[in-house]
């Protein structure tokens, strides 16, 4: 029998709902009442995107991952509803601080925690005043529904992320993100760029990505959701528009996919001995 999962992202504005989470539980029931099992919540929902500025009583937003109450929430929730659930969140370890996700499992588990690796820093998305780059490398879980690789907002236009994880194992990629307006530049539109990025990760490694994204004008700053799943070919076959609330749910075969991945013939025909520039700081 084959190995399919049902994948969904959700859209919405955290500063329009009067508890974010509230909302993120109803629209996370939702999903699984689609069918969803691996279920994809914006980055840092909780609450409104802090970074667009530089203002210290944010840090009092911070909390460690264990014992973290949206955590301790979600995973109730996993548990109930029988989903994977990453759950973004502003995660304080001592004296740093962290973008990270935390992975659920179907039980309710904790699988893991993985932190940004790639953090922007410019106008209206000044992430490097609040967090510290994440030094565990990327991680890729085993959940009830298959290999999930979870990569936040900036990482998802690294292109060596996305093989880093692929490598790893990954059968689907995960980037729960918060990108909008730019503003320096109010007629800089970065949606379709942003959504071809990640549609190059599938192609170039055969599976799917999955995108959710916020919507909402925050301080000036429009978000501007268009939430989407490809396929591993690279096609969008579900997606949210630019200010909607809602939930797309896809299913995948996951035993065609790896077929269909071997056949195509990336993996089998790397040549790692050739790719040192890539490490080097400085390539000549």
């Amino acid at each position: 029998m084959s190995q399919t999962v049902s994948v969904s992202s959700i859209q919405f504005a955290p500063v329009a709902s009067h508890d974010p989470l509230e909302e993120a539980c109803t629209l996370v029931r939702q999903a699984a009442g689609q069918g969803g099992q691996v279920i994809l919540l914006p980055e840092l929902f909780l609450g409104p995107y802090f970074c667009r500025s530089q203002e210290e009583h944010f840090f009092d937003l911070a909390a460690p991952a264990e014992g973290h109450p949206a955590v301790a929430r979600l995973s109730g929730l996993a548990a109930e509803l029988g989903v994977v659930l990453p759950v973004s969140i502003f995660e304080r370890d001592g004296p740093h601080y962290y973008n990270s996700v935390v992975v659920l499992d179907a039980d309710g588990a904790v699988l893991g925690t993985y932190r940004k690796s790639h953090i922007p820093d410019g106008p209206g998305y000044q992430e490097k005043y609040y967090f510290r780059p994440g030094g565990g490398g990327f991680k890729v879980w085993s959940t009830r529904f298959g290999r999930i690789g979870v990569g936040i907002c900036w990482d998802q236009w690294f292109p060596e992320a996305a093989r880093a994880m692929a490598l790893m194992g990954a059968e689907i990629l995960l980037y729960p993100t918060a990108i909008g307006a730019e503003p320096q530049d109010a007629s800089l539109d970065t949606a379709a760029r942003w959504r071809r990025a990640m549609l190059g990760h599938a192609v170039s490694n055969t599976l799917p990505v999955v995108a959710a994204n916020r919507v909402g004008d925050e301080g000036g700053q429009v978000f501007y959701g268009t939430s989407f799943i490809a396929d591993q070919a690279g096609e969008v076959v579900a997606d949210l528009g630019r200010t909607e609330t809602g939930v797309i749910t896809v299913s995948f075969d996951l035993d065609e996919i790896r077929t269909e991945r071997a056949a195509w013939g990336f993996f089998r025909d790397r040549r790692p001995e050739l790719y040192g520039a890539l490490t080097d700081r400085e390539p000549s």
